[in-house]
């Protein structure tokens, strides 16, 4: 039986990255503004049927570059970090001014690797993104260059791209590239490479088929797309491959053109659930038979049906979740910290503040944020 092809018509939460080498002129170094105008034409139709829409955009370094005056070579770190300050500002505004117009809002979101790496800071990500979702902005994401070392760097927005992906819980994510597709081999190289059309999983004889392509502005090649496309569907989120060269890439995707789509495995709410459930507790939350009964019925735990705090945890840190006769009920993550959840322990939402000194989350665990 053959694969069912994704598309991105049904998508509720897309995430769309575009390459340096789509957006900034190889020759001047400035922006393609009949490009970037199109593509906003196309996040305009893709939002007015109800998806969300996040764009992870490379190209304020290439931007920045320019401006500076710093040439096409090798930049030393200091030179890529400053660069990157001055595009980074050219960028974003640049992407407002494109989406205006269609009525749209964006908002500017950098991260580092460590961003997704540590659970708070995944935590803290997840629910920016919830918030300027919710509020039908456009975030416009990019790795935070001024301030990221090799050592807290993704290296490439594939990567970064896929994970916004899984933690924004995307269901389609789409690489815009300066080719239409994964190919048998390279195809600039190998006459006879062919391209697929659906990757059902990642094998290691598709790794064995990927090169890397190289453009004069961007870093990733299809190596990094791969390693993009096992965090994606991983997560529960289906991959597209596509040229993005044309105007109005989105529109022609679902047009037909030339495209590889990677399936993922399972959904995004469903894998989040198993990335939970696998992990070991640093604590404990024992509840009331009315916080159970409401966990069992698909709500988020709040402090008031909390009897008892074991354990020493930070915010984002996992913990199990007991039911009154002392049974596992499940694995959550906490969205305070060991002393802030005793104080809050079977007090109501509204007293959080009052307790605390600021106000917190109304959730102590947050249902997208456990397993039951």
């Amino acid at each position: 039986m053959a694969a069912v092809i994704p598309g991105i018509a049904e998508a509720r939460r897309l995430v769309v990255k575009i390459g340096s080498a789509l957006l900034v002129d190889r020759a001047t170094g400035t922006l393609r503004a009949d490009w970037l105008e199109a593509l906003a034409g196309d996040v305009a139709r893709v939002k007015a049927r109800g998806t969300d829409v996040i764009l992870v955009s490379s190209g304020s370094i290439a931007l920045g570059r320019a401006v500076l005056g710093l040439g096409t070579g090798p930049l030393a770190l200091e030179e890529a970090q400053g660069a990157a300050a001055v595009g980074q500002i050219r960028l974003a505004r640049a992407y407002e001014t494109a989406l205006a117009p269609h009525g749209i809002t964006t908002g500017q979101v950098l991260l580092t690797l460590d961003d997704s790496a540590d659970r708070r800071r995944y935590l803290n990500t997840r629910a920016t993104f919830a918030a300027l979702l919710g509020r039908g902005v456009v975030p416009i994401v990019n790795e935070n260059d001024t301030i990221a070392t090799d050592e807290i760097r993704y290296g490439d927005n594939d990567r970064l791209a896929a994970n916004v992906a899984v933690m924004a819980g995307a269901d389609r994510l789409v690489l815009l590239s300066d080719v239409d597709g994964f190919y048998s081999a390279n195809p600039n190289e190998d006459p006879a490479a062919t391209r697929f059309d659906v990757v059902e999983r990642i094998t290691p004889e598709i790794e064995k088929m990927a090169g890397d392509a190289a453009s004069g502005l961007s870093k990733g090649g299809m190596k990094t797309k791969l390693m993009a496309g096992r965090t994606a569907t991983q997560g529960g989120c289906a991959m597209a491959i596509t040229l993005g060269t044309a105007m109005a890439p989105l529109q022609a995707l679902e047009a037909g053109a030339p495209a590889t789509w990677f399936l993922p495995e399972g959904d995004p709410q469903a894998a989040r659930k198993n990335w939970i459930a696998a992990m070991i507790p640093k604590g404990k939350l024992t509840l009331d038979a009315g916080a159970a009964a409401a966990l069992a019925a698909g709500k988020s735990l709040l402090p008031a049906g909390v009897t008892a705090v074991s354990g020493a945890f930070r915010r984002g840190d996992p913990v199990a979740l007991i039911g009154a006769d002392g049974a596992q009920l499940g694995i959550g993550l906490v969205r305070y910290t060991a002393e802030e959840a005793r104080a809050i322990r079977g007090h109501k939402s509204g007293e959080i503040e009052a307790i605390l000194g600021y106000p917190g989350r109304a959730a102590l665990v947050h249902r997208d944020d456990m397993a039951i």
